[in-house]
């Protein structure tokens, strides 16, 4: 096959993926349901909506950009695709890990940094994101525990727990080159013991990244920098804590149900969607949305308002920017990836 023929295989290849990933979204849309709950919510209420989910765009946009502006002066609509790119991996693939071992290899396509560097990037915002998002979400679980079902709490505590090990594991690695590997292997070999599943989590120990001595030095460059870290710690509460809650928040009163206290409505949320963790569907699609619909039902919220509800949030929040990065990714050779 020659060179032009592979490129345009490739390039049909990810057209292909594109479509699949748009009908698998729009495939679990149920629309009467939709339908009937934009029909109640004002204009006003809609605008809102968008402003807030721009917001959340924002933040995720600037997790990427501290990061790599502390390597290299990096312009914010670079870090923008990137994100988006990202975004549109993790979508296709089981786990939030599996998708992020590809982030190197975007960050070195789309901001044009050494590969080394790209993997310490990658690293940084794998663990920082996973050991936040684990803490975040076990506050949350510990608030709503007593009015959960104990299968879904014990499933949500799995994820969550597996959440700020995986982050802690990846930031100490950038530090210990030595210990990864045989914390790593002790990992896998809990996590093969979990019934059912046990395979499956067992792979995400062999998807934490792997540094090299030139990367372990630009991660702890990046880790130990306060002006990263506070960028970060910003754009991640945008992004995971402020936007959906306020989306899901706009949307519960606009529909009369309300929640209370409003103020925990974040919290629970994140603990909620940790289940995209599990590597059970491509991006935890339609898993998270059961899971989050399980939690606010038992939180005492009507299922026929909870499950419109946690569709259009996602879709906002994590479906739509994902798609957006099916365009970006047309400039990626996937063949180099799988090469990687």
């Amino acid at each position: 096959m020659t060179a032009s023929l592979r490129r345009v295989g490739i390039k049909l290849a990810q057209y292909a993926v594109g479509l699949a990933a748009l009908a698998w979204a729009l495939g679990r849309v149920e629309w009467g349901r939709a339908a009937a709950l934009f029909g109640e919510v004002s204009p006003g209420v809609i605008a809102a909506l968008v402003v807030v989910s721009g917001l959340g765009l924002l933040g995720r946009f600037l997790m990427w950009h501290a990061l790599l502006g502390h390597v290299r002066p990096t312009r914010f609509r670079t870090a923008a695709s990137a994100t988006l790119v990202v975004s549109f991996v993790n979508l296709l693939l089981p786990s939030r890990f599996s998708g992020r071992a590809a982030a190197p290899f975007v960050l070195r396509t789309e901001a044009n940094v050494a590969y080394p560097e790209a993997v310490a990037i990658a690293g940084v915002h794998t663990g920082l994101y996973a050991l936040v998002y684990g803490l975040v979400a076990l506050t949350g679980l510990a608030l709503a525990v007593g009015a959960l079902p104990a299968g879904l709490a014990l499933a949500l505590a799995l994820s969550t727990v597996l959440y700020f090990l995986a982050g802690a594991l990846v930031l100490l690695a950038g530090f210990n080159l030595g210990v990864v590997e045989r914390a790593a292997a002790l990992l896998e070999g809990v996590l093969r013991r979990v019934p059912a599943a046990g395979e499956r989590l067992a792979g995400l120990a062999g998807a934490l990244p792997a540094f090299t001595a030139e990367s372990a030095g630009t991660f702890r460059g990046l880790s130990s920098a306060p002006g990263v870290l506070a960028g970060y710690a910003a754009g991640w509460c945008g992004a995971l804590l402020l936007a959906p809650g306020l989306r899901v928040w706009l949307l519960f009163d606009a529909l009369g149900t309300g929640f209370e206290p409003a103020l925990f409505l974040p919290l629970y949320l994140v603990a909620a969607y940790s289940v995209t963790l599990l590597p059970l569907t491509p991006g935890g699609i339609g898993v998270t949305e059961a899971s989050a619909t399980a939690v606010f039902v038992a939180l005492g919220v009507p299922a026929a308002v909870v499950v419109p509800v946690v569709f259009v949030d996602r879709f906002l929040g994590v479906y739509l920017p994902a798609l957006a990065g099916w365009y970006p990714s047309l400039r990626i050779d996937l063949s180099g990836l799988a090469a990687e």
